[in-house]
């Protein structure tokens, strides 16, 4: 798992060097995701208490509810996704190709992690969590800035629109969720269907506007 430290402090008015309630608070955000790893979202905030070494009425000293401590630990587990995924972001390729680069592993982390991938995936997506950037809206924002870059080059367009991504990511989800359950194809060929079926998505909404997308055009992502 990612530094919890360094990405739970991103917030404003936050510092990495923190207070003994600051450093608790890591510890219960911490320990919340890793119970949810180990034993599903149902787990007990006794549970969530015992890992972060404190009293189990003392939890919401830290965070300020329920709500907030499961927008932090989708965010933590949405963080740890990411640094696994983004050097896949940088390297060329054809879309199709760079898709099945990309969902190789998230596949990969949902297989090793996959209460933890039901919890990001069950997430509200809102107006307001993607403009606080939390939970999976840090996914949201580097598969917009991929797609933007991939297309930049060609002059196609300048952004991929976030409700065309926000639709390709809940079909990825419910497939992946699938494939956790019930295990009816390898891994290999859950990564080539649901990069072909993404790739369809994103050629209709660009041809949608007009625009060319011949399959085996080539992006060179801007790094």
């Amino acid at each position: 798992m990612v530094d919890a430290a360094k990405w739970l402090y991103e917030e404003p008015g936050l510092s990495a060097g923190g207070t003994g309630d600051s450093e608790r608070r890591i510890r219960v955000i911490a320990s919340a995701t890793q119970a949810i790893d180990e034993s599903g979202p149902a787990v007990s905030m006794g549970r969530v208490a015992e890992l972060a070494g404190i009293p189990r009425p003392h939890i919401y000293r830290y965070v300020a509810n329920k709500e907030t401590l499961d927008i932090e630990v989708a965010r933590l587990a949405s963080a740890d996704l990411m640094q696994r995924v983004r050097p896949y972001f940088t390297r060329s390729g054809t879309s199709a190709e760079i898709l099945q680069g990309v969902l190789t592993p998230i596949i990969d982390w949902a297989a090793e992690h996959p209460s933890l991938y039901r919890f990001i995936a069950a997430q509200k997506q809102t107006r307001a969590l993607h403009q606080i950037r939390l939970g999976r809206t840090r996914f949201l924002d580097e598969i917009i800035a991929a797609a933007s870059a991939f297309l930049r080059p060609a002059r196609l367009v300048d952004d991929a629109p976030e409700g065309v991504v926000a639709s390709v990511i809940g079909m990825a989800d419910a497939g992946i969720i699938w494939w956790i359950d019930h295990r009816d194809e390898t891994q290999h060929e859950i990564v080539d269907r649901l990069a072909r079926q993404i790739h369809v998505v994103f050629k209709d909404a660009i041809m949608h506007l007009g625009l060319d997308f011949p399959d085996d055009m080539v992006f060179n992502p801007e790094v």
